[in-house]
């Protein structure tokens, strides 16, 4: 019970730290910067730095090898491009309502490259978990305030991001589960600031140029850094305790902190759909984990083990050590 309980709050402190990056994101995207890939770029170069010193204060070797962080860098920066690029056509509810795609393409993928197998009650808990993502939807069936100028643009563009953020996540919950998490941070930290860093020179050039900066608009990316740091740092955690599925469920609820942050900072008002909404969210999350705890997950990391797929990533250094 306690580990549920750990779990459950860790997971709802990761979606809390997601529906503010949303939110300082879309505060830059309406001051007129269109450069997602600089949102991106200071975050990974927090996590270079933090995670990047504990790795040389450790003179650790790499347990996986260096060309599939580069891998896994892409996928997450393309995803994150994506995403945070959606938010100059479509409302920020939309962008965190069209995410949960990425529950699907996860689930598709573990099945598909890691082997793992889902109980009849697990299934039913994530299932409860979209029914409240439906109420969602149904209450938001009036355009936002601001909905953006190209909106099925908008949305198309979220659920080409949620694909490239799925292969991220099911990549860090097999590297965190049986590698080392200082390192894949540290790592995506790297490779995510140079791929950034080359959109950047290349793609954003003239719209960096071009900005006007403020305090605001600083204030800004020094909150989306921090939000984004600590959903870096936390997200492992439960990706290590539970799985890519059950982290991308607890996600969902961003949709709910994200209705908070329209009520307490747009002055907007929210459906009463918004409540059960949450309600049923909540549940189908306890039930998927409660279902987790009780199926047998010994079993899924042993089908994993000796799956081919996953036999490319053991050229590296195997050696354990205590990690921090």
């Amino acid at each position: 019970m306690g580990r549920t309980l750990l779990l459950l709050f860790l997971g709802q402190a990761v979606s809390f730290n997601l529906a503010i990056t949303s939110f300082t994101v879309s505060l830059i995207t309406n001051q007129g910067v269109d450069a997602p890939l600089t949102v991106s770029f200071f975050s990974y170069v927090a996590l270079a730095l933090v995670y990047g010193s504990i790795m040389l204060y450790r003179r650790q070797k790499l347990l996986v090898p260096w060309y599939w962080y580069v891998l896994l860098g892409f996928v997450d920066v393309q995803g994150n491009y994506l995403v945070a690029k959606a938010y100059e056509y479509t409302s920020i509810t939309s962008v965190t309502i069209l995410d949960c795609w990425t529950i699907a393409w996860v689930i598709i993928l573990t099945w598909l490259v890691l082997g793992t197998r889902y109980s009849l009650w697990q299934l039913f808990g994530a299932g409860v978990c979209l029914g409240g993502l439906a109420l969602v939807v149904l209450s938001d069936t009036k355009p936002d305030v601001g909905g953006g100028s190209k909106p099925l643009f908008g949305e198309t563009l979220v659920i080409a991001g949620t694909v490239f953020l799925s292969m991220s996540n099911v990549g860090m919950e097999f590297c965190v589960k049986r590698k080392d998490r200082v390192e894949v941070l540290t790592m995506i930290g790297i490779f995510g600031m140079l791929v950034s860093a080359s959109g950047m020179a290349t793609v954003e050039r003239r719209s960096l140029e071009s900005i006007n900066w403020s305090s605001q608009l600083v204030l800004a990316y020094v909150g989306c850094t921090i939000a984004s740091f600590m959903f870096d740092t936390l997200g492992p955690f439960v990706l290590k305790m539970s799985g890519a599925t059950l982290f991308n469920l607890s996600l969902l609820t961003s949709d709910m902190w994200a209705v908070v942050i329209r009520i307490f900072i747009y002055k907007q008002q929210v459906k009463w759909l918004y409540y059960p909404a949450y309600a049923l969210v909540a549940l189908g999350i306890l039930i998927y984990s409660k279902a987790e705890k009780d199926h047998d997950s010994g079993q899924e990391i042993e089908d994993a083990k000796t799956n081919p797929e996953y036999s490319l990533l053991e050229g590296g250094n195997t050696n354990s050590h205590q990690e921090i």
